[in-house]
Order: structure tokens, then C-alpha cells, then sequence
């Protein structure tokens, strides 16, 4: 494993919507440098930053035009290399967005693959051999092509899917094995990209929709393994202090496949939805652990986790993430306070924590917005980063009417500058629980995890970690439970007491406790 990650704390920009130096109403590259000391004063000493490359932005970057090339809106190749050299002085790692999967149905491969004479970009995307031939996910006429044939999309009509073979092949007409020459060619294409940035001086990637690569695969997705497995060898040959952090969201397959880290992510019924997003879909009402109305059960987390955990050991990480550009953050379902506790958990836990921009000041999940750049219900997360009073939250001196996105227009709209003066406010309050978990090898990535108490459907849960124990009660009820243990107090929100062999928890308290 990378020594680096073991206390890495990485925080994520969205670029467009982080601190925008030009004043055309878009963040840019010169505005992330400019925040770079803000960056490192949360304790962060990573950060990932999302897609910066050539696109149209019908899918916000993630639909690439050029993998070479900076977007005009952000700067110049030279810009993303001077980030670099500014940030590593810091002491600060950066982790570019890449996308492998697909690419705009404006990149130059595409355009080539689409013409009806063959050539080298002919297999670079799958196509069908007839557009008469249209099976699930592909285009059906699609009519905008010389060659006759329908492309896969990926995800947005506008990303043809690159082509990395069928590992279930029906249609042998046109649909390639993974050992084929072309779709080796595509891993090949890819790898030239990721060393080109790493020449630039980037220090790895977070890789978007790590598991779609190899067509037809069930559920451990083998041939796309194999395929991260070469990258990864690639990687610790070439650039053995590069990480790459998988969008996958299933550590016991994207681990083994050579990912330095996987993401949980807020999908249906898993482990990170049940601590901090599930609710009755019918009434709305909160069942998250972290929620204040208590109808969360712990056990269902750790039946996953702990699993998890046995079973990634030494193979690399599990992050947990406050949010990210594709969720809505917690402050749409939880308090400040309720919030506050739940990042200070995540700060505790093991594994590589993540935190986006923003929820360090609690901004909020703005409802309502009209969808740009394919942000549709995810538009709300991505509005501009509030750094003080001043005019658009100091975010850009643009005319408010040119911003990206309108900033939070509320009288209570939380601020960097506001919660600077606040000893107890979230941003000073994370400031803390990071400076506590850089200091402690216990509370970092490769730190040991004990369940101390957790019972179904009953708070608090309690854990240890080396020399830590860390107890939950993120109720609105005083809790208690049985409590062999004695030690400092050396973090807490809210209030607790030890007496008898037992601890009781007052509303809405978290707790670590140095044995």
C-alpha cells in the first residue's frame, strides 16, 4: 500500500463552482490555487478534483473531449501543472477525475470511429453492424452516422461507450473479445492518458464508473478486473506513489482488482445509505442511523461493513464520503448539528475519508434549480462554494445573473468568514476531529476497528479503535449502555458520563475517549 494514504484526508472540488479568478462567473484553476492554504488549514493534505478536461459539458466533464487537453473555462495545461507544483509545496496530493468508460460523441476518436471506412479508431466504441440491429442500451437508428451501425452509450446519450471487448459475447458479428487487438488498444489509448498527467506531476486518479469497462460481465466483473490489474501493474512500475481511487462501490472485488481505494456511495440499501440517507420512501420520514429521530438500525451497517473490512485486510481502503457532486448533502435530509456529528464519525472511521467542498460550513442541498450540465436532481449539491459576505459569497465578481449556478440567496446561508469566529461551528469543529486523527495512528486509514456495542435498532453503538473507543448517540433521547472502560475525553459534541459500568449519552453526542 502507498504510505501516503494512510493519513490522507482528501477533500473534493468541484471546479466550477469552487472560486471562480477571472470573474466570468465560472470557477477555475487559478481560484482552486488561491484556496489551496484554506485547503490545507482544514487538515486536508489530498484533494480530488473533478473532470478539468476538453469537454461540451452536456454531462458536466465527465463526457471528455480531449483527455489531453484543459478546458478553456478552467485555464491551460500550464495552470494544471503550476496547481501541481504550488500544491505539492504545500504538502498537498491532487487527484484528477478520470473517465474511462466513455468519452463526449465530440472527442476526435469518436468522430474518426464513426466514418464508414475502416481505420484505427474503427473498434475504438462498439457498434452494432447494422443500425437495424439495436439491442438494451444502444442507440436505435441513430442516424447521425456514414457507418452503418448503432454505438453503445454508457450513460448519457451524448457518451458513446469505449470499447474494451464482451466477456459474454452473443452477437459474434460484431461484439469483440477483451483479448481482442482493438480492445486492448482502447487500455493501451487509456494508460498513455493516465502517464501523461503523471508526467505533468498529478499524483493518481479518482476513476469514474470503474467497473464499466468489459461489456455482458456478472457481478465480479473479471475481464474488467483484469484489466485494472494490468493499470494498477502498470502504475507500480512506472509511478509507484500514484494512487487510483474506484468509483465501484464493492471493495471486495475493486480492491482485489488493484484499486489503492473504493468509495462507499449512497446506493439502494447499502451500508453508507443506511447511515446517513435512508428514509420511508412513502412518508420521507428519516431511518438513518445518524438521523435524530432514532429509527436507524447500526446492525445493518456492520453486517456489510465488517464483511467488508474482514475481507479487504491489507489490500487497500474503504472511503467514506460527508457527499459528493452526484449526492445530495446531508443538510437536505439533516440538521447542522445532525450533520456536525455524522462527518465527525466519518472522520473516525478507518479507511481514506473524503470530504466536498462546502459541508465543512454545512452549505445546504438547494432545491428547485433548473438542471445545467446534466445536474437534473443533482444540481442542488454543485452550487458555489460560500466563502464570506461580500457580493455571490465572495465565490465570483461576476454579475450575479453569469454565475454557474446562483449562489444560497438564504439570510442564514453559511459562510466560511461566519464560521471562522465560531469556536463550535462545523468548519472548526472538523478542523479539530482531522488534527486529532493525523496526530493518532490509531484513527487512521489502516487504524483496527472493534465493535464495542452495537444491538438492532437501539443506540448508542460504540467502537474502539487501538486506543480510542468512540461512542454514538445521534438521538434526540439520552441513551446508555453497558461501559466497562475509563479515559480522557479528548473530543466530544454534546455531553456524557461514566459511572456503575455503564455510560449514558445525552441528545445528539459524540464521544472519543483516549483509554
Amino acid at each position: 500500500m502507498l504510505n501516503w494514504l494512510k493519513d490522507a484526508v482528501f477533500y473534493e472540488i468541484y471546479p466550477q463552482t469552487f472560486c471562480d479568478s477571472n470573474g466570468d462567473g465560472i470557477g477555475d484553476i487559478k481560484g482552486i490555487e488561491s484556496k489551496l492554504d484554506y485547503v490545507k488549514s482544514l487538515g486536508c493534505n489530498a484533494i480530488w478534483l473533478n473532470p478539468v478536461f476538453d469537454s461540451p459539458f452536456m454531462d458536466a466533464g465527465y463526457d471528455v473531449r480531449n483527455y489531453y487537453l484543459v478546458a478553456e473555462r478552467y485555464g491551460t495545461n500550464d495552470d494544471l501543472k503550476h496547481l501541481f507544483e504550488t500544491a505539492h509545496e504545500k504538502g498537498i496530493k491532487i487527484l484528477l477525475d478520470l473517465v474511462p468508460g466513455h468519452t463526449s460523441d465530440q472527442c476526435e476518436w469518436f468522430l474518426q470511429s464513426k466514418k464508414a471506412d475502416k481505420n484505427e479508431y474503427t473498434n475504438r466504441y462498439t457498434w452494432t453492424d447494422s443500425v437495424w440491429e439495436a439491442p438494451p442500451q444502444y442507440k436505435f437508428i441513430c442516424g447521425v452516422t456514414e457507418r452503418d451501425g448503432n454505438y453503445l452509450v454508457n450513460f448519457f446519450s451524448s457518451q458513446p461507450a469505449l470499447n474494451y471487448g464482451f466477456n459474454n459475447i452473443s452477437h459474434p458479428a460484431w461484439q469483440l473479445p477483451p483479448s481482442h487487438p482493438d480492445c486492448l488498444a482502447t487500455v493501451e489509448a487509456m494508460k498513455d492518458v493516465m502517464r501523461f498527467w503523471l508526467d505533468m506531476g498529478c499524483d493518481g486518479f479518482r476513476v469514474d464508473m470503474a467497473d464499466s469497462l468489459v461489456k455482458n460481465e456478472d457481478g465480479e466483473k473479471p475481464e474488467t478486473c483484469k484489466i485494472w490489474r494490468g493499470i494498477r501493474q502498470m502504475l507500480d512500475n512506472e509511478y509507484p506513489e500514484a494512487a487510483i481511487v474506484s468509483e465501484w462501490c464493492n471493495p471486495q472485488v475493486s480492491l482485489n482488482a488493484g484499486f489503492h481505494c473504493d468509495f462507499y456511495l449512497d446506493h439502494d440499501t447499502n451500508g453508507y445509505r443506511i447511515l446517513f440517507r435512508d428514509k420511508e420512501q412513502k412518508s420521507g420520514e428519516c431511518k438513518a442511523v445518524f438521523g435524530k429521530e432514532g429509527k436507524g438500525d447500526i446492525t445493518k451497517f456492520l453486517d456489510e461493513y465488517l464483511d467488508d473490512l474482514k475481507n479487504t485486510k491489507d489490500k487497500g481502503y474503504i472511503s467514506f464520503i460527508t457527499c459528493n457532486h452526484d449526492t445530495p448533502r446531508m443538510t437536505k435530509m439533516f440538521s447542522p448539528l445532525e450533520a456536525k456529528i455524522a462527518y465527525s464519525f466519518i472522520f473516525m472511521m478507518p479507511g481514506v475519508p473524503f470530504l466536498y467542498y462546502g459541508d465543512e460550513i454545512g452549505m445546504k442541498f438547494i432545491d428547485g434549480l433548473k438542471s445545467k450540465e446534466g445536474g437534473y436532481s443533482r444540481t442542488g449539491t454543485r452550487t458555489p462554494m460560500q466563502w464570506d459576505s461580500s457580493a455571490n459569497h465572495g465565490f465570483s465578481s461576476a454579475d450575479s445573473k453569469d454565475l454557474y449556478l446562483p449562489v444560497d440567496s438564504s439570510v442564514d446561508a453559511p459562510t466560511v468568514e461566519a464560521q471562522e469566529k465560531d469556536e463550535n461551528s462545523i468548519l472548526n469543529t472538523l478542523r479539530k476531529v482531522i488534527a486529532i486523527r493525523h496526530a493518532n495512528k490509531d484513527l487512521q486509514a489502516d487504524g483496527d476497528f472493534e465493535v464495542v456495542y452495537a444491538e438492532k435498532e437501539i443506540y448508542p453503538f460504540i467502537f474502539k479503535r487501538g486506543q480510542f473507543i468512540i461512542a454514538v448517540n445521534p438521538t434526540e433521547n439520552e441513551q446508555s449502555a453497558p461501559f466497562e472502560h475509563s479515559g480522557e475525553t479528548v473530543f466530544e459534541i454534546g455531553s456524557h458520563t461514566i459511572s456503575d459500568g455503564k455510560i449514558v449519552m445525552q441528545p445528539q453526542t459524540i464521544a472519543l475517549i483516549k483509554l
